[in-house]
């Protein structure tokens, strides 16, 4: 099954200060959202593998959006997560089967390497409905600077019957992040952690 597609958004971020103090390079941050129909919608389907297979086909579309959006390599990429917002008239587990199985992997491919967790959040609501899109360092789990998130919102997604499924990439971490952790220099990226 292909996804059924209404529209994509892609928002770009970029903090140029924060409290006063100049961010050179600025920090910028890139969310990728897909507007789909939920073939499941307002019934119980014990088999979610088509939404499985959307999952897949959206992690890789969505991930290059957002590396093409920062204007990198895919190398260059350094966090990265994952979000859903179900409508009204689907539930969490759909958002679960867009997430988890098969997003990942082509998401992965799309920022080069990636050996941590994609982090992630799923939620339900109507049109407006803000979406948090958590992120980490794609590489190393304990790189705190990178501990952070995106908000995105759409005043027309997600109707009862869609899913707004969201990637957001990063070209760094937090500005001014100074709260310890791992070093992005010091990243390994063999086991995920470190």
């Amino acid at each position: 099954m292909s996804a059924e597609i209404r529209k994509i958004t892609v928002f770009v971020e970029e903090t140029l200060s924060e409290m006063g103090q100049t961010i050179s390079p600025p920090t910028r941050k890139a969310a990728a959202v897909a507007v789909i129909a939920n073939p499941f919608a307002g019934r119980y389907v014990e088999d979610l593998t088509p939404l499985i297979e959307i999952g897949a086909e959206l992690g890789g579309l969505l991930g290059r959006k957002c590396v093409e959006a920062l204007g990198i390599s895919p190398a260059q990429a350094e966090s990265y997560g994952k979000a859903a917002l179900v409508g009204e008239d689907g539930e969490l587990e759909h958002a679960a089967a867009l997430l988890h199985p098969s997003l990942g992997k082509p998401l992965r491919e799309a920022v080069e390497k990636g050996a941590a967790l994609v982090p992630s959040s799923k939620k339900r609501g109507g049109p407006g409905r803000p979406l948090d899109i958590p992120l980490g360092h794609k590489d190393a789990a304990y790189v705190r600077s990178h501990f952070d998130g995106m908000e995105v919102s759409l005043a027309d997604a997600p109707r009862p019957a869609e899913i707004m499924v969201a990637v957001a990439v990063t070209d760094s971490g937090r500005p001014l992040a100074r709260v310890g952790g791992l070093k992005t220099s010091e990243v390994e990226g063999k086991d995920g952690l470190r």
